[in-house]
């Protein structure tokens, strides 16, 4: 079982930036996929980027890339969203998410929700013009 507790939302003008926070508990493999997920309602859950728990390559949705950064720190069992020039198009609920399937690093993460096993509660964001 894997816990997960997002932290970081909050109220910003377009243009500023915010930092969220997934405090990951339980038992974490190696292997496992660390995503980040958006939803505004009435919609899906949107992917945002990923990245595995050991680091190295984020695979970004072509909405952030060049604007959000995903990164770990293992050590402290947590991983953050670097969410910079922020736009109202970025307001939503932001959901950190891990995948347990093993499969090669080679290959990029998966982009579909029903693909993470393990959900944090989400942290709102909204973005003001």
């Amino acid at each position: 079982q894997v816990q997960l507790v997002e932290s970081g939302g909050g109220s910003v003008k377009a243009g500023g930036s915010l930092r969220l926070s997934c405090v990951v508990s339980g038992r974490i493999n190696r292997w496992d996929t660390v995503a980040w997920f958006r939803q505004v309602p009435g919609s899906e859950r949107e992917f945002v980027t990923a990245i595995k728990w050991t680091g190295g390559s984020s695979y970004d949705a072509d909405s952030v890339s060049g604007r959000f950064t995903i990164s770990i720190d293992n050590a402290q069992h947590t991983a953050y969203l670097q969410m910079n020039n922020l736009e109202p198009e970025d307001t939503a609920v932001y959901y950190c998410a891990v995948d347990q399937t093993y499969y090669s690093a080679r290959y990029p993460p998966k982009t579909l929700s029903h693909d993470y096993a393990y959900w944090g509660q989400g942290t709102q964001v909204t973005v003001s013009s």
